[in-house]
């Protein structure tokens, strides 16, 4: 078995052919290779369940079969388990598996592979030393399909040869400078099965990794801020004017998610990481954040408002004000998608997350401990829900969302039955608080469109429906705070 570490790039075909003539590659020879490969799995998609590609490979007279873990490739950076071989079509030859399981599962399924998806391109590589390392940089430009369904391919891919992984970043940054390489996730295969399966991109939620206890806090901070980057990603490829606007929420929740395990594990990792790094991603977060806002207000907030005064001429022109608003917001945020510095963000964070030093430490008690120090402020906070104004409330209203970040973040190391009562508690409050929030930012932004939208009974009525909803929050509150706490041993 081989490990394939490689950097997956997104490039333009329009920028293709500048890649050759980049100083570190222009000195280089170019290989080029018309690739052929066909994808199998069963027909109820066994392997991709079990999270394998199986390829069938021609390259010339020569065929390859190749067995490979397919792990996504997290801010571009991809390390797989790979076994290939030369192989013949039509003869499922699996001895050079030497995993004995997957070798036995592969035996087995044999006689129901079926081919899904192809991908044929034009490879050029260019084989170079770069730092202390022997690096190949790949252009790949063809097409996926399956039936009569393609898609166009371009991508780079830089795989680490010999030497350090870190020169794969170091590589990567300095082509960055010229050409518009951006970090994917997704590989060749699963962009095969989604043709395959006629699926539109969707949103991609939450995944919370399992933690072992095993690991060490950096250990577990890499995990879980991989797999938030790796929902960022998925949500942001999917940003385009009239898209789901579910693919902006995610996209805000991953980042959410990731600065608070910055915030959460700031005492494990070196020293000025997390401030450093939260501040990085601040401009991302407000652009998410100022979109969103302005989604809700228009999908969610108006609607009611707009029924409510039929007659009130303020009200009636209110959806095309606040839609002007809402578009401005959401161009500016593909603006700061586009711009250059953010794939380089995408690249360096992952370069500083991959290379993080190991530091030893008992991750369940630093869990518990964490856990308790989110615990302890929000308690403090929530007795005072009564006598709270607005600031306080919102500040409130974050606490009890980064206590339920911090305890999914740790899940898997904390006693099922009693944290699933707990959490859903939480999870009830905050709903309340964010619906409360929601009225709350409805206001803020009226205020900031013309004054003639804002007349005294729309806003009389926010303001009233705020009101009633802060007196709903006392009782599920008290549930919460009623409920055991389930890091604390018996």
């Amino acid at each position: 078995m081989a490990t394939e570490i490689e950097l997956k790039l997104a490039l333009p075909r329009s920028a293709a052919p500048r890649l050759g003539r980049h100083p570190l590659l222009a000195p280089h020879p170019a290989v080029s290779h018309t690739l052929e490969n066909t994808y199998y799995d069963t027909p109820d998609l066994a392997l991709q369940r079990r999270g394998v590609a199986l390829r069938l490979r021609r390259r010339g007279r020569v065929w390859l079969l190749t067995v490979k873990s397919a792990e996504p490739a997290v801010g571009g950076l991809a390390a797989r388990s790979e076994w290939e071989a030369a192989a013949r079509p039509g003869v499922w030859d699996f001895g050079h598996v030497d995993d004995p399981r997957l070798r036995q599962e592969l035996e087995g399924i044999a006689p129901r592979l079926t081919a899904l998806f192809t991908t044929h391109f034009r490879r050029r590589a260019w084989t170079l030393s770069y730092g202390r390392s022997r690096v190949e940089v790949a252009l790949d430009l063809g097409t996926i399909a399956s039936g009569e369904r393609s898609e166009p391919l371009a991508e780079v891919e830089i795989e680490l040869l010999a030497g350090e992984r870190d020169d794969l970043f170091a590589l990567a940054r300095e082509l960055q400078t010229t050409l518009p390489l951006s970090p994917a996730s997704a590989s060749k295969a699963e962009r095969g099965y989604r043709l395959f399966l006629g699926e539109p991109r969707q949103p991609c939620k939450a995944r919370i990794p399992t933690l072992s206890p095993d690991l060490t806090p950096v250990a577990a901070f890499q995990d879980i801020a991989s797999a938030c980057l790796d929902q960022l990603q998925r949500n942001l490829a999917g940003q385009a004017p009239d898209c789901d606007p579910e693919f902006l929420h995610q996209a805000r929740i991953a980042l959410r998610h990731l600065r608070s395990a910055l915030k959460v594990f700031a005492p494990v990792l070196p020293q000025d990481f997390a401030t450093s790094w939260s501040a990085a991603w601040r401009p991302l977060a407000a652009a998410l954040g100022e979109t969103r806002d302005w989604d809700v207000f228009v999908g969610e907030a108006l609607p009611p408002i707009v029924a409510a005064f039929p007659q009130d001429r303020g009200a009636l022109y209110l959806p095309a004000a606040a839609g002007r608003c809402a578009a401005r917001a959401s161009s500016a945020l593909r603006r700061q998608l586009a711009d250059p510095d953010h794939p380089r963000l995408l690249l360096d964070f992952t370069a500083a997350l991959a290379g993080l030093p190991s530091a030893p430490a008992d991750l369940e008690a630093f869990a518990r401990a964490a856990i308790n120090r989110q615990s302890s402020q929000t308690r403090r906070l929530a007795r005072r829900h009564a006598v709270l104004d607005d600031v306080e409330r919102h500040r409130l209203r974050i606490r009890i969302k980064k206590l339920r970040y911090t305890l999914e973040f740790f899940a898997t190391l904390l006693p099922r039955r009693r944290l699933k009562p707990y959490l859903a508690a939480l999870t009830q409050l905050q709903d309340e608080l964010g619906l409360a929030n929601d009225h709350v930012t409805a206001l803020e932004l009226l205020h900031r469109l013309p004054a003639r939208h804002r007349s005294g009974p729309v806003l009389g009525w926010l303001r009233g429906r705020h009101a009633l909803l802060l007196t709903e929050q006392a009782e599920a509150l008290e549930t919460w705070l009623a409920q055991a706490k389930p890091w604390k041993r018996k």
